[in-house]
Parts: C-alpha cells; structure tokens; sequence
C-alpha cells in the first residue's frame, strides 16, 4: 500500500456520492478513518454507559472514606485526651465541694449570726441590730440576705469588715453606709449582707413536680 497514492485517491474522491453500502471500495485510508471514528464513538458509549457512573461511585466512596478518616482522627483525639478530661471533671467536683461545703445550711444561719455578732463584739463595736431578711430562691442555690448595723471608730469599723469577709463561710457585704454618730469619733455602718445555701438539683425538681 502506497501512502501517497491513499491520500491522492482521497483528495480525488467525490464526497458526494459517497454510498455506506459501497463502504469496501473506499480508500483504504478512508476506511481507517472510518473505523477509528468508530472504535472512538464505541468507546466514548461505553464510558458513559458503563464506566462514568461506576467512576463517580468511586469518587463518592473515596469522599466517604475521607468523612469517615477525619471523623476517626477526631474521634481519637477525643479518646486519647479523655484521662485529661475525667482528671479535669474530678478536679472540679472536687472544687465544687469545697465551695459547697462553705455554704451553710438552712440550720447553720444563727450560729453564722452568731459568729458575726462575736466578730463586732472582738472588735468592740456596738450592734444596733443584725436582722434576717426573707431568703431568695433561686434555681440552685438559696439567697439569704440580712441587715447589719453597728457602731465604733472607723479602725474597729474597717476590722470588722475584714473579719466577716473571712468567716469560714461565704458572707458577701453590699450597701455599705458610713455615717458619723452623737459619740467622738464615731461612725455607724450599716450594710447588706448575703450568704448563700446550696439547693441541690433534686430539690427543684421535687418542688416543681406536682
């Protein structure tokens, strides 16, 4: 087969009167034309017929497979710092129930007055009265307010506050009111304290069920 003579009889060729049934006495080079087209067509079918789903199944599964590897990556970091994390949860519990244990109980509060009365007492001053409020609910605590009112020099006074401030028990102080009294160098305090009982969680539930 001459390759020139192929592609001379294909120039010379009347693309007009071309007859697939007389497709055998076309130029071989034509022919080969032809059947690559063909082979080509037949292949690009197969690949969208057959091939191309299975290929974005792939790249889906391939896109799972890169969900399910973050999520194990994050899953075992999760594990791995989880002794840190129960470390952390029994240092809390722990710390919780020592701030617990500095609430006092409904019981406890006139041995508190007490303990706030001989804290003025030591310090000289005179109580012009230490008187419970009603106590405030809240969801987990209690809130138990009173007012103090007591009398001395401004030193005693400042003593005083210092050593409510460091009572066992957590008693915060607000509204403090200074104002000089009939007596030399005197002063009368007057001020809001709060301490604070804890409700435990079954409690509010008890209460709020019917």
């Amino acid at each position: 087969m001459n390759l020139s003579t192929e592609v001379r009889r294909l120039r010379e060729m009347d693309w007009g009167e071309l007859d697939i049934k007389e497709s055998g006495s076309w130029p071989f080079l034509l022919q080969l034309i032809c059947c690559v087209l063909v082979v080509g067509l037949t292949v690009a079918g197969m690949y969208w017929y057959l091939a191309a789903p299975k290929v974005e199944a792939l790249e889906q599964a391939q896109r799972e497979e890169q969900r399910l590897l973050r999520d194990f990556r994050s899953k075992s970091a999760q594990a791995a710092s989880l002794p840190a994390l129960r470390e952390e949860v029994v240092e809390l519990d722990r710390r919780l129930s020592e701030l617990v244990a500095m609430l006092p109980g409904g019981a406890e509060i006139p041995s508190l007055i007490d303990d706030i009365s001989e804290a003025a007492i030591d310090n000289q001053l005179a109580i012009d009265f230490i008187r419970l409020r009603s106590p405030a609910t809240q969801e987990f605590y209690v809130e138990r307010p009173f007012d103090i009112r007591v009398q001395g020099d401004y030193h005693r006074v400042a003593s005083f506050i210092s050593s409510v401030a460091d009572l066992p028990r957590i008693v915060t102080q607000h509204d403090f009111s200074l104002a000089p009294t009939d007596g030399r160098n005197r002063l009368q305090l007057s001020m809001l304290a709060r301490t604070y009982s804890y409700r435990p969680p079954q409690a509010s539930a008890e209460e709020e069920s019917p």
